[in-house]
């Protein structure tokens, strides 16, 4: 659906971008994050075709996007800073919606209205609160009936009920209509549930581009006691990232296939020995390992 390839981008002498090349995959949720400055929302600019690359370029199915209609008529946007006409109620911005989005759903909009029951859609947009000001901005971006939907901190100021409902809406656009959905965050957390697919930023550059499945599938946590104090030396060949030690209980963060590294393990005839689920900031930490304080800070 998106591919970005070695995408340059400086302001003043500043460079933004640093040969960036990302891939997003069709009907898929896509996870961006990395720490303040890395580049999430200039990069995200880029795709929904407001800025233009001074190197690389941005395609979505195959064509660029800047300064191109047909493609962005295809593309739904939820910015973290949200822009409406000044005095526009949601009933508004939906009327001006209709004519830009030839997918646009009348029928849709009349029935997310039950999702958004607190938002008065005749209400100026710029008089409610944050929350509902993000609220009125999916139940917009939605009725488009959008291929791709970008997403900058899209649940910022939303509670916690509304922040379920929100994801279970675009789950069900994912599962049902085969929607692609890429949404940044500086907080792993928020997309460990949703994102099929994770992408860590830094200084301008995508330090890792990897499916969940594939980062939960490589690399393994366990708890082994032994008989004797010291832990006895483990393989040489054993990929370990991370020990650690409390009383006789040693922590092992270990790379390869769960089967095997279990099986090496045991072999060196522990007493106690259990594999403990990694939760997605874990693993960040310890793939990533040294690479950049700010890219630890987001995922500690």
């Amino acid at each position: 659906m998106i591919q970005v390839n070695h995408v340059v981008k400086t302001f003043d002498g500043f460079r933004a971008l640093d040969d960036l090349s990302m891939s997003v995959e069709n009907g898929s949720i896509y996870g961006l994050v990395g720490p303040n400055g890395a580049g999430k929302s200039t990069i995200l600019r880029h795709i929904t075709g407001v800025y233009r690359p001074d190197a690389g370029s941005v395609l979505v199915d195959g064509e660029p996007v800047y300064e191109n209609p047909r493609v962005k008529s295809r593309i739904a946007w939820i910015p973290d800073e949200l822009y409406y006409f000044m005095s526009a109620s949601t009933k508004d911005m939906m009327k001006f919606y209709r004519g830009i989005y030839p997918q646009f759903d009348d029928k849709r909009y009349a029935a997310l209205k039950e999702a958004f029951p607190a938002v008065d859609e005749n209400a100026p947009i710029r008089r409610l609160s944050k929350g509902m000001q993000k609220q009125s901005a999916f139940w917009l971006a939605l009725c488009c009936n959008p291929d791709l939907l970008v997403l900058d901190e899209p649940v910022d100021g939303l509670d916690p009920v509304m922040r379920r409902q929100v994801w279970s809406l675009l789950m069900g656009d994912v599962s049902q209509r085969g929607t692609t959905v890429l949404v940044s965050s500086h907080n792993l957390r928020e997309l460990e549930d949703v994102c099929d697919h994770v992408g860590i930023l830094s200084h301008g550059r995508v330090l890792l581009e990897r499916s969940l499945t594939q980062l939960q599938d490589n690399i393994l946590k366990l708890q082994v006691a032994f008989r004797e104090a010291e832990m006895p030396p483990l393989p040489q060949d054993m990929k370990v990232l991370h020990v650690s030690q409390v009383g006789r209980v040693y922590t092992l963060i270990v790379r390869g296939e769960a089967k095997q590294v279990k099986e090496e393990v045991a072999a060196l005839e522990p007493l106690l020995m259990e594999a403990l689920p990694l939760s997605l900031e874990e693993i960040f930490i310890y793939e990533l390992g040294g690479e950049d304080y700010a890219v630890r800070d987001i995922v500690l």
